[in-house]
């Protein structure tokens, strides 16, 4: 499974990729987790707002700081 949360490098940004990690680690999935701060590899994944969250190549969020329990409810479906 490949994660990428994007975003400029701000604290929201920050705050989504540790909810991430601390998920992914909680659930013990084998994850390759990216934090993207490239504004071109952004725009080009077809996010429009930041901070965001793809896995496995389709954004799953856009423009929020997910909890990691919200974040622990998207990983398990993938």
């Amino acid at each position: 499974m490949e994660i990428k949360v994007m975003g400029s490098g701000c604290k929201n940004c920050k705050k989504l990729l540790r909810n991430v990690e601390e998920a992914a680690k909680e659930l013990q999935v084998k994850a390759e987790i990216k934090y993207i701060t490239d504004m071109m590899e952004i725009a080009d994944s077809g996010l429009m707002k930041t901070p965001g969250l793809i896995i496995d190549k389709k954004i799953v969020s856009a423009g929020k700081v997910l909890t990691k329990e919200e974040t622990m409810k998207i990983i398990s479906k993938y």
